[in-house]
């Protein structure tokens, strides 16, 4: 028989189960909607609290239902067994209970989350998310630095930017990115962050794994911690090249334009004060020739009378050079041969030049016929072969060439500017002290002149300027100080007689390259940007040097495929690098260039005769076809070997 007591304490024992597994419920139901089961550990804690707790009490609830009808109220030792381990498991769940407690301070505010609350958790993840994506994608280079200057962050733009993977440039010195000299400036901008300066801009060359330079612009602030202390330093860096070789090219188009207006407005006045000029020196001259006439048998009049008849006849010779300038002069444009032309020259100059000075005249293999003037073009040879001569006091070598070339009509150098097409060249080149950019700037401007007070009136180049714009032709200038000039005349080619015309200018498009690497090693860095622009354009692996050390160590780094090179540069000349490099790569290529012409360097044996030479200025088809002959022949001939 049961007792009274017994069942109470049965449903006692299911009473309590019921409402501990209710509350239970309670906990876990708001704690998964919000998704945190796994997060919010108090919570689960207590659930798990109070589902032992209820399955204790079904226990001793089923053992109680189960002696209802028995005469001996006993419990099999299994059970007792059982009910211990399940109070020792209750006891554990306590105890994790507790331990978690007591890093939860508020119960309620740790088990479940509100959902306005909750919702502005996930905006926030959404926005850090999106913050993410935005920094690892950017084109922008996004680099984060200790204090102590170690790459710490490196995002997707910064490997595109500078060639640097995360896992190899995170590490390391962040001036791995600079020169010596990039090196010690960004030292001194962090110790500027250091101090307290909230940020720098500024603009600056980096280099890239493989040497390549890149201009980039900067812009480095501090990374802050709660209390305002300095961290560390993000940079973020943006490829400003194209920006800058597009501004330089403005700028340099504006300055050609300024130049032809001020050319132009020169030759307005020059022109006015020449016809106003004549009429006073033909008075003069016309009353000088009476007085001569009446001064017969008076010497030392008559000699007096010649003096200033002399004199007038000089100043006539001038008006008519200033008349020539301005285009105001009568002309007789006729079919000229240039290799005649320089051969008349050349045998003028033989006699008269002066035996310190090697003479020499390169005509091109077919005629070159253009439609000039003859006299001012023996007037613009004769200019120029003067001047020369009188750059080269203690000797030197003057070369007088014709070949006909090609312009992309993009020639930045060019007075006045050409459209596209092909021209016939003169070239004058000399091995003289050469002109500093300053001066070469106003050669062609009017009573301009480097020369001594009484040694040149300053209208010899403005003469040839005039002489060359009047025929449809223009100039340009190579110079460096302390080894030589080189005038280049272009004239359009006649159109009639003259034989047959080279055509230089190639309609084939140059073959692409596939990976080949180029060491371009040129010292005016624009023309290096260019250089490097084209030949990465056209499929090659470009490493770029402003010198011959920093070529070597490139080469020494990385090799190279083939090796493109300025030859006349301040530290080392093409030709010597050339040889350190063929001393470890006997085979390698090399394709020279230079703003002086090959007739000029072959002859002063800068150079040899059956070298691969590009002059300057070229277009994009002149560098790809020129490397292309230059750069296969090698690599077959390494493939054969290998």
């Amino acid at each position: 028989m049961t007792t009274v007591p017994e069942q109470l304490f049965l449903l006692g024992n299911l009473g309590t189960m019921i409402a501990y597994a209710a509350i239970m419920v309670a906990i876990t139901v708001p704690v998964a909607r919000a998704g945190q089961l796994r997060s919010n550990r108090l919570a689960v804690a207590t659930a798990l609290i109070f589902l032992t707790a209820a399955v204790g009490h079904g226990l001793h609830a089923y053992l109680a239902f189960g002696n209802l009808d028995r005469a001996e109220h006993s419990v099999a030792i299994g059970w007792v067994w059982a009910l211990a381990c399940w109070n020792v498991v209750t006891g554990a769940v306590g105890v994790y209970y507790w331990t978690v407690r007591r890093r939860n301070r508020t119960l309620m505010g740790a088990m479940y989350t509100d959902p306005q609350r909750q919702r502005l958790l996930d905006e926030a993840e959404t926005q850090r998310a999106t913050l993410e994506a935005v920094v690892q994608y950017t084109d922008d280079a996004i680099i984060g630095v200790s204090l102590d200057g170690i790459v710490t962050a490196w995002n997707g733009g910064a490997e595109r930017l500078f060639g640097w993977p995360a896992a190899e440039i995170v590490g390391r010195p962040v001036t791995v990115l600079s020169d010596d000299f990039g090196a010690e400036e960004q030292r001194a901008i962090m110790q500027r962050i250091k101090e307290g300066e909230r940020g720098v801009s500024y603009e600056a060359r980096r280099f890239r794994k493989d040497g390549t330079p890149v201009e980039t612009s900067l812009s480095v602030a501090a990374i802050r911690d709660l209390s305002g202390r300095p961290t560390g330093i993000s940079a973020v860096a943006r490829d400003i090249t194209a920006i800058k070789e597009a501004a330089e090219r403005q700028r340099a188009i504006e300055e050609r334009t300024q130049q032809a207006q001020r050319m132009e407005s020169l030759g307005k006045l020059a022109g006015g004060v020449a016809h106003d000029f004549n009429n006073i020196l033909a008075i003069i001259a016309n009353y000088t020739d009476f007085a001569l006439e009446e001064a017969a048998g008076n010497d030392a009049l008559a000699t007096d009378l010649t003096h200033v008849r002399s004199a007038a006849d000089r100043a006539i010779n001038l008006t008519r050079q200033l008349l020539t300038f301005t285009r105001g002069d009568t002309i007789q444009p006729q079919d000229v041969d240039l290799n005649a032309a320089i051969a008349e020259v050349h045998a003028m100059l033989g006699r008269t030049i002066g035996e310190h000075i090697n003479l020499l005249a390169v005509p091109s293999a077919e005629p070159i016929v253009v439609h000039a003037d003859p006299g001012q073009l023996q007037q613009v040879l004769l200019n120029l072969a003067i001047n020369a001569r009188d750059a080269m006091p203690d000797g030197g070598t003057l070369v007088l060439e014709t070949n006909v070339a090609a312009l992309d009509g993009g020639e930045l150098d060019m007075q006045p500017p050409l459209p596209a097409g092909t021209y016939a060249r003169l070239l004058v080149s000399d091995t003289g002290e050469g002109m500093t950019a300053d001066v070469a700037a106003h050669i062609f401007e009017p009573f301009y002149t480097t020369k001594p007070r009484g040694k040149g009136t300053g209208l010899g180049l403005s003469t040839v300027y005039g002489i060359v714009a009047e025929a449809g032709g223009s100039i340009n200038v190579y110079s460096e100080v302390g080894v030589g000039t080189t005038f280049r005349i272009y004239l359009p080619i006649a159109t009639t007689g003259g034989g047959n015309i080279p055509a230089v200018l190639r309609q084939d498009e140059p073959p692409s390259g596939s990976g080949q690497t180029i060491l371009v090693v040129e010292d005016e860095p624009a023309l290096a940007r260019v250089v490097t622009r084209i030949l990465a354009g056209a499929g090659y692996h470009v490493l770029t040097a402003t010198g011959g050390p920093q070529a070597l160590t490139l080469f020494r780094q990385h090799g190279c495929d083939a090796l493109l090179t300025d030859v006349i540069m301040p530290e080392m000349s093409g030709r010597r690098l050339a040889e350190l490099i063929h001393r470890t790569a006997p085979g390698l290529p090399v394709l020279y260039m230079s703003g002086y012409s090959n007739g000029l360097l072959g002859t002063t044996h800068v150079l040899d005769g059956d070298i691969a030479f590009l002059e300057k200025p070229f277009t994009a088809h002149d560098l790809l076809h020129k490397i292309a002959e230059v750069v296969p022949s090698f690599i077959g001939t390494e493939q054969a070997s290998r």
